[in-house]
């Protein structure tokens, strides 16, 4: 077997080694060793060649005998560069690696062979990959080690556009227990133009779930020549399912936590002329107080106002909060008038600000506006399950 320890972000220096257990054809007592031939080894690339591509393939062939170890070390101390994994063929007289390596990095690898005779040749290869003349960079939601609400996807986000998905999709990994069925796609926010790829459930998140994501994306190219320079992993847990359903025909937003009803609050939602978005929103982030301007969000109608209790929702502008300069006009359950936001008291504001999590649901029904696009925010949910996963590039 070849043993394998991925590279986690800022880790230290690891190596792939292979041991493997001796294959003899016999012992020294049926194998004449002076009538045996030497095992010999070839690796690919070898000192010789010049830089190779971070996606190149490392090859270990053996004659005369079959692989008992593989070595393959990125140079210098302190280095971040990734391990190179591969595998081993069924008759252990070759070696491939399966995954790229960290661009403008020195390798060394050392392989020994074992002949029938119990002889062992060692051979050795030192070679750099190119330096990327341009990079790619990644966030990576959620956080390591955070509790998120049930709507909350496996999420990555790339600093520029990704032309090969494939390869990209190729070096992600999504492990859950309990064993949960999910599905990358790829979306764009409309606004900013940010490129992801999330994974997500068939339905909402079970609570309790442990979800790890390992990404194994150190020197992908993910489209002319812009590689990607680290690994990364992410392992979060899923925690209250917190889903609030408004209804703009009823002006209300009614707030369930594990199913269970918890308060049912008086709203007023978009106005006519500038209406919600429908459809499933997942909590971004919150804040107590957020500056809210019209033209920040391309309205005609001007105001400048400063906004307590403000939990995003999309990143078109809109969200759930308090709008305490709307009380006593008798709009709370009874009148749209806001500009696409939901709006509520203060007290009710303060109320679902304690409680809203990165990754709760808010799921609006009653607007007149279209559904809200699966990159405005989180919008994963509004497509259907089998639609979702026709947004894998390995579809």
């Amino acid at each position: 077997m070849i043993s394998v320890r991925s590279l986690r972000i800022a880790a230290v220096p690891s190596l792939a080694v292979v041991l493997l257990a001796a294959c003899q054809s016999g012992s020294s007592d049926s194998v004449d060793p002076a009538k045996t031939k030497p095992a010999k080894i070839s690796i690919t690339p070898n000192s010789d060649s010049g830089a190779i591509a971070p996606d190149a393939k490392v090859k270990v062939n053996a004659s005369n005998g079959t692989l008992t170890k593989v070595r393959i070390t990125p140079d210098g101390a302190g280095s971040q560069a990734v391990a190179v994994t591969g595998s081993l063929s069924s008759d252990k007289d070759s070696w491939r690696s399966n995954r790229t390596m960290t661009p403008g990095t020195t390798y060394t690898v050392e392989a020994t062979a074992t002949n029938d005779a119990g002889r062992t040749a060692t051979q050795r290869s030192t070679f750099r990959t190119r330096a990327a003349q341009q990079f790619n960079g990644v966030t990576v939601t959620p956080s390591n080690k955070t509790t998120v609400g049930v709507g909350q996807p496996v999420s990555v986000a790339f600093d520029h556009p990704v032309t090969d998905k494939a390869a990209v999709e190729r070096r992600l990994s999504v492990s859950t227990s309990p064993k949960t069925e999910g599905s990358w796609g790829w979306t764009k926010d409309p606004l900013t133009g940010t490129e992801r790829v999330d994974w997500r459930p068939e339905s909402y998140w079970h609570k309790g779930t442990k979800v790890t994501l390992r990404a194994r994306l150190s020197g992908v190219d993910t489209g002319n020549s812009r590689y990607l320079r680290r690994d990364v992993s992410s392992t979060f847990t899923i925690g209250t399912a917190r889903v609030s359903k408004v209804d703009l025909n009823k002006h209300t937003m009614t707030v369930f936590e594990d199913g269970k009803e918890q308060k049912s609050i008086p709203i007023s939602g978009g106005q006519p002329s500038y209406p919600t978005w429908n459809g499933k929103m997942v909590v971004l982030d919150k804040a107590p107080m957020v500056n809210m301007t019209s033209e920040s969000v391309g309205i005609a109608d001007p105001y400048n106002k400063d906004v307590p209790w403000a939990v995003h929702l999309t990143t078109s502008g809109t969200y759930a909060h308090a709008a305490p300069w709307n009380e006593g006009r008798g709009y709370f359950g009874r009148q749209n008038m806001s500009h696409g936001c939901v709006g509520m008291s203060e007290a009710d504001g303060k109320w679902f600000y304690d409680r809203a999590t990165r990754g709760d649901v808010v799921e609006v029904t009653g607007s007149t506006r279209e559904t809200v696009a699966t990159g405005n925010g989180i919008g994963d949910w509004n497509l259907s399950y089998s639609a979702w996963k026709k947004l894998s590039a390995l579809d």
